[in-house]
């Protein structure tokens, strides 16, 4: 208890200063999408804390959590004018958005998680991947979990063509694997750990095939008139991140009762996920490979340089 009554008071002395924000800017609101799942410990820890709320809130600036968990749904937000942070959004969802003409910066890494996206089955006689051949898989597509099929395919001699593809949210998609509709699920985050409890396996992972990589953007005209709004944010996306390091067993709890998830499951599952929120070369080199995957698969028909849609923020 001790510790995490100085947690709270090393927050209260990080966020005592406020935003580097005029008390009479003109935005009045910041929406911010919330995405709990896979298993989004810092988004949670954000939240539940109020730290989007204690930053911009001395400036007069209500800030709104829309949970809009589909990429796509995110960057449409964003195209709107209704989100202007997605604070969790597939790198194949941006680079969609951006090849359509969006005005859209990637400002951050939210997480690289190869390891919790996966092809779960559950059919004895399914071994390998060859095993599907002909057979029906669901997940989502335009996705890192459609990525992951693709990759998994190439790395065994296999086409896209020789399996079923079936356009199914993760949730639905596991139900199906276990009424019978389907022979495989690709899935990540809560949804797996439900489905290995009732007997589904893992045929694969992401590990080795795709690094399962989630950005931060922004709105291009807001990171260009408002930077300071997008420091202040860039700040509180790394003091969530610095607190689940300092302070895992609490974040833990915090994401156990947002998710469902015992405290157990989310302890074992948390080394799935990297939330280091630099942006590495090695990153800007998997969105490439993601454009790359995009434009194969016929998702994109004009490409975009990567580089001039990645801003680095600086404090």
């Amino acid at each position: 208890m001790k510790r995490l009554v100085l947690a709270f008071m090393a927050f209260a002395l990080l966020f005592a200063f406020g935003a580097d924000i005029s008390a009479a800017a003109d935005i009045k609101e910041l929406n911010i999408t919330y995405v709990k799942s896979p298993l989004n410990i810092p988004s949670i820890v954000q939240k539940r804390m109020e730290l989007f709320e204690k930053e911009f809130g001395p400036a007069g600036i209500a800030v709104g959590h829309p949970e809009i968990t589909a990429g796509p749904k995110q960057t449409q937000a964003m195209a709107a004018g209704s989100v202007d942070f997605a604070n969790c959004v597939g790198g194949t969802s941006v680079i969609i958005a951006a090849s359509q003409g969006l005005d859209i910066k990637i400002v951050g890494i939210y997480g690289r998680s190869p390891k919790a996206f996966t092809l779960l089955v559950n059919d004895p006689a399914v071994k390998s991947l060859a095993d599907l051949k002909g057979k029906k898989i669901a997940g989502p597509k335009g996705t890192v979990l459609h990525q992951l099929l693709v990759a998994a395919l190439m790395k065994e001699g296999m086409k896209y063509d020789d399996v079923q593809h079936i356009e199914m949210g993760i949730p639905h998609g596991v139900a199906a694997l276990f009424g019978g509709s389907i022979d495989g699920a690709l899935a990540a985050g809560p949804s797996v750990a439900d489905a290995l409890s009732k007997g589904a396996r893992v045929l694969f992972t992401g590990e080795g095939l795709v690094d399962a990589t989630t950005v931060v953007a922004v709105r291009g005209e807001l990171l260009r008139s408002r930077p300071e709004i997008v420091r202040s944010f860039d700040k509180v996306r790394r003091a969530s991140v610095d607190f689940m390091k300092t302070n895992p067993e609490e974040a833990f709890r915090l994401t156990a009762e947002e998710t469902g998830l015992s405290v157990e499951q989310v302890r074992e599952m948390a080394p799935l996920y990297d939330f280091d929120p630099e942006i590495r070369p090695s990153d800007v080199e998997e969105l490439k490979r993601t454009q790359d995957f995009l434009l194969d698969a016929g998702l994109i028909t004009k490409t975009i340089d990567i580089e001039s849609v990645v801003e680095v923020v600086k404090p």
